[in-house]
């Protein structure tokens, strides 16, 4: 119970390795609770439902271990589809992050150097069989980047059939003798395909009674921030005109037949669909695009919705576009949120209240007109304003977000 807690397992609780560990120390789940995790487990999930990401590491090892699977058991106590998507997708999204961090750094000295994940060791852990090419480059930063491998076909499709692009298909890709050829940043993309359906399997968990109560201060935290971002609810309404910055600028791009990496595609598909476009009208507004392909848009867009993939996806968090480069012509109110939804539901709830004052001001005017009859319009109008406005107060809110 006393042994020390690696820095390693608590960076990266979905390893094998960090099962384990839990496994080793603990001898139930009572073991795990304390007001330490159980607070780390509650900001784990609430910033994966408010900033597409789980924040920062906590201070002690073992309390950032044990928050990850007290975070699961939260998440599942709530039993929210939308709540468990984010909440998978910002875990894996951090790890992706770190992972970038760890295997592309050529820096290795005491306690950093242990905290940190080897490119070997990632390859082990899913069973890529990733091996570099004879004469690829070699060791640490720009080098490590740049070196070329292959891998098994099977392994590769296994994770590829999950990540959008064009980039991705077995037929754009160099292959010999049953084995494809990839880049470590290929690998990487493939590893956090695997690190999301690690995490989000078994979500939502069965739990007894007695691990729902243990965990019931975090679930009613997790459930006043989703209360407060309105995200049990999906958006349902396309307002072009109040998208973030960054969505109007990829979607100025796939009109004006720009080149979109795989990255950017899958941000402004994930947005569309999150919003509540359809298949079909995502399609129609990718045709005025070269590259594109109808039924390639549609294999992507119906996997992204979750048709034909057994996670629906949300585009990514600000952070994450931040870290592709597609957080672009920042405005003041991108400073105030941390995905690009809360930015949208923000200015659609900004809208609304416009809309109202000016539903409100028309009313008013009716009242101090003169005759009955011209009162009788002008509430009438006021009344068909007033239910359109529910109508879309109904149907708006809250969207996928990471």
């Amino acid at each position: 119970m006393s042994h020390t807690v690696s820095t390693k397992v608590a960076r990266y609780p979905w390893l094998q390795e960090a099962t384990e560990a839990v496994e080793n120390r603990v001898d139930g789940f009572g073991d795990l609770v304390s007001d330490a995790v159980l607070d780390r487990a509650a900001e784990r999930a609430i910033y994966a439902v408010e900033r597409g990401e789980v924040g920062e590491i906590a201070s002690s090892p073992r309390v950032e271990l044990y928050s990850y699977p007290v975070a699961r058991a939260v998440v599942s106590t709530v039993d929210d589809h939308a709540v468990t998507r984010r909440y998978a997708w910002a875990e894996a999204a951090t790890a992706f992050d770190r992972l970038k961090e760890d295997v592309n750094s050529s820096t290795s000295f005491g306690s950093v150097g242990e905290a940190r994940l080897e490119f070997s060791d990632l390859v082990r852990e899913f069973g890529f069989q990733a091996r570099e090419l004879s004469g690829s480059q070699t060791g640490g930063g720009a080098e490590a980047v740049s070196a070329a491998y292959e891998m098994p076909v099977e392994r590769y499709l296994e994770y590829a059939s999950g990540i959008t692009g064009e980039e991705w298909k077995l037929v754009n890709r160099e292959m010999t003798e049953g084995r494809v050829k990839v880049g470590r940043a290929d690998v990487l993309e493939l590893a956090r395909e695997a690190i999301l359906r690690r995490v989000s399997e078994g979500l939502p968990l069965d739990l007894p009674p007695e691990v729902v109560e243990q965990v019931e201060p975090a679930v009613d935290d997790l459930r006043d921030a989703v209360a407060h971002a309105d995200l049990s609810s999906e958006i349902d309404r396309v307002e072009e005109s109040e998208f973030p910055p960054c969505m109007k600028a990829l979607l100025s791009d796939v009109r004006n037949g720009e080149h979109l990496d795989h990255h950017s595609r899958f941000a402004i598909t994930a947005f569309l669909t999150n919003i509540g476009m359809s298949t079909d009208e995502i399609v129609e507004t990718y045709e005025v695009n070269p590259g594109f392909g109808e039924e390639m848009t549609r294999y992507q867009t119906d996997h992204i919705q979750g048709k034909t993939s057994p996670t629906e996806y949300s585009c990514p968090s600000c952070a994450t576009m931040v870290t592709y480069g597609d957080c672009r012509n920042r405005d003041e109110l991108c400073d105030e949120i941390n995905h690009p939804l809360q930015y949208y539901r923000r200015r659609l709830d900004e809208l609304d209240d416009e809309e109202g004052e000016e539903d409100d001001g028309g009313a008013e005017d009716g009242e101090g007109g003169s005759g009955d009859g011209g009162a009788d319009e002008d509430d009438d109008d006021a009344g068909e304003t007033d239910d359109e406005v529910e109508d879309e107060l109904d149907t708006g809110g809250g969207g996928d977000g990471d």
